[in-house]
C-alpha cells in the first residue's frame, strides 16, 4: 500500500460513519489566458499524491472503497498543455480502486450515499458540489480537524520527502556562502538559491525567499529582496524548497563581507546557543510553551549581558521587554504547509503562561517542527512612543538604537521529535552554522 493510500485508509478509520468529499484545487487566473503556479491544495496532496488541478476523490469507510475522479480533457487542452494521463493510467499511478471523470461524480455519489445519513467534505467539495448532499458547517470543520490530526505526525515516506527537501535546501545555502560578494543585489543571491533548488530537480520554494541585508533582516517577512549588499553587513536568508509538497525551512545569517564584526559575533552567538539548548529540549512530552519561555530567558540573559536590557530576567521576559528584540515563537509544525497547523483540536492547550504564544500543545514523536530564535533590531518596535513608556526602566533604547542599522539574526532548522532524542533534519556539514566553520566559507569566498 502506498502512502497516499495509508493516509485515506486512517482518515476512513477516523470518520467511519459518513461519505467523505474532498476536492482539490483548481487553477487561478493570473490575467487573462495566464494562470498562476498551480499548487495543490495540502489536503488532497496527503490523500492522493495528485499534484495536477481538477481533482476529486470520493471515500466510502463503511465500502472501504475509494475513487478518484479526474478532468476529461479535450483535445484543445492537449494541444496547448500536452498529455494527461487517463482513468487507468491514474489507477495505477494512485493506487485508487476505481478512476471515474469528474462529470461522473454526481452519480457514484448517489449510488455510494446509501445506508450514509452524515457526509463530510472540505470547503471546495462543499461548495462545488452543494447539490448532493446537506454538507454541514460543522461536519466540514470536523473532516478539516481529522485531516490536521492525522498529518501531525509524520510516517516514514513524508519524512523521507521532508530530509530530501531539506538537503536541497541546506546545499542551497551552502552555495550562497561560497558565492555571495559585496555590490550584489539580494535578488542575485536569490536568483542563486532558488536556481539550485531548481537545478537539483526541485521546481517548487516552500515559501517566497527571504533574502535580507543589513537594516532588512530586521522585517520578519521580507520579500522585496532588491538592496545591495555591502561589506559589513549580514545577509539573513530565510528560504527552502519543497519535495512532492513537503516543506523544508532553513535560515541561516551570514557576513557579505569575510567575518563577523565584533558586535555581530556577539549577537549572533546568543542566538545560536539559544537553539541550541532549545532543540536539545525537543523531546515527547515536553509544552511547547516552555520552549517559548526558555527561548526568551535565554534571549533575555544574552540581551542584558550587553547591556541592552536592565534587570531581572523573569521580569524582562514576563513584561515582554524582550519581545521588542523577539518578537515571534520558536517555532511551528511543519509538513505539507511550512506552517502546518497546530495538530488538530484535541491536541491544543491552555496557555499557561501569560506570555501570548501561538503554538501550544505536548511534543510526540513524529512531529517535525523548526527552531528558529532570533534578535533584531526593529525601528517600529524601538521607536514606539508607548513601548518606550512601557519599558523605559528594563531597555537602554540608546544603545539599542545604536543597532538600528544592524538588522537581525535568525537561525532556523528542522527537528524530528522522537523517543530517542531530537533529530536535526538539515544537514549541518552541508549547511554550517557554528561561526568558525561560515567565517571558513566567507574566507575562501572572498580570496
Amino acid at each position: 500500500m502506498n502512502m497516499h493510500a495509508e493516509h485515506r485508509r486512517k482518515l476512513m478509520a477516523r470518520l467511519p460513519d459518513g461519505l467523505i468529499l474532498v476536492s482539490g484545487n483548481g487553477e487561478v487566473p493570473r490575467n487573462h489566458d495566464v494562470n498562476f503556479v498551480f499548487r495543490q491544495n495540502s489536503n488532497f496532496l496527503y490523500l492522493t499524491g495528485v499534484e495536477e488541478a481538477d481533482f476529486h476523490v470520493l471515500l466510502d469507510p463503511r465500502r472501504r472503497t475509494s475513487t478518484l475522479f479526474i478532468a476529461r480533457i479535450d483535445a484543445t487542452h492537449k494541444v496547448w498543455l500536452g498529455y494527461v494521463p487517463g482513468p487507468a493510467e491514474c489507477r495505477r499511478l494512485y493506487g485508487f480502486d476505481r478512476v471515474a471523470y469528474a462529470d461522473e461524480l454526481p452519480a457514484h455519489f448517489r449510488r455510494a450515499r446509501k445506508g450514509y445519513r452524515r457526509f463530510y467534505a472540505n470547503p471546495a467539495a462543499a461548495k462545488t458540489h452543494a447539490k448532493l448532499a446537506p454538507f454541514a458547517k460543522k461536519d466540514v470543520e470536523t473532516l478539516l480537524d481529522a485531516l490536521w490530526e492525522l498529518r501531525t505526525l509524520k510516517d516514514a515516506g513524508e519524512l523521507r520527502l521532508i530530509r530530501e527537501a531539506g538537503v536541497v535546501s541546506a546545499a542551497a545555502h551552502r552555495l550562497l556562502m561560497e558565492r555571495v560578494r559585496p555590490g550584489m543585489r539580494e535578488y542575485e543571491a536569490q536568483a542563486l538559491f532558488e536556481g539550485e533548488c531548481m537545478r537539483r530537480g526541485l521546481r517548487h520554494l516552500a515559501f517566497p525567499s527571504i533574502i535580507a541585508a543589513g537594516a532588512n533582516g530586521a522585517v520578519l517577512h521580507y520579500v522585496r529582496n532588491d538592496a545591495l549588499l555591502r561589506a559589513g553587513q549580514l545577509l539573513l536568508v530565510d528560504a527552502a524548497a519543497e519535495k512532492h509538497g513537503y516543506a523544508s525551512d532553513v535560515t541561516r545569517t551570514f557576513p557579505v563581507g569575510r567575518r563577523f564584526s565584533p558586535v555581530q559575533r556577539e549577537v549572533y552567538s546568543i542566538v545560536l546557543e539559544t537553539q541550541k539548548a532549545v532543540i536539545e529540549r525537543l523531546r515527547p512530552g515536553v509544552n511547547s510553551a516552555d520552549l517559548q519561555v526558555l527561548t526568551m530567558r535565554r534571549l533575555a540573559e544574552g540581551l542584558k549581558g550587553m547591556g541592552i536590557l536592565k534587570g531581572d530576567v523573569d521580569g524582562l521576559v514576563q513584561s515582554e521587554a524582550v519581545r521588542l528584540f523577539y518578537p515571534h515563537g520558536i517555532g511551528h509544525l511543519m509538513g505539507l504547509d511550512v506552517h502546518d497547523g497546530s495538530g488538530g483540536k484535541k491536541r491544543v492547550l491552555p496557555n499557561p503562561t501569560k506570555i501570548p504564544i501561538r503554538f501550544v500543545a505536548k511534543l510526540e514523536a513524529g512531529f517535525v517542527m523548526t527552531v528558529e530564535p532570533g534578535i533584531y533590531f526593529i525601528e517600529a518596535l524601538l521607536n514606539d512612543p508607548k513601548l518606550r513608556s512601557k519599558h523605559r526602566k528594563s531597555v537602554d533604547f540608546a544603545r539599542a538604537c545604536r543597532l538600528l542599522d544592524f538588522g537581525g539574526v535568525r537561525i532556523e532548522d528542522d527537528i524530528l521529535v522522537s523517543a530517542r532524542g531530537p533529530v536535526n533534519l538539515t544537514d549541518l556539514k552541508v549547511c554550517p552554522k557554528e561561526i568558525p566553520a561560515i567565517e571558513e566559507l566567507r574566507r575562501r569566498a572572498l580570496a
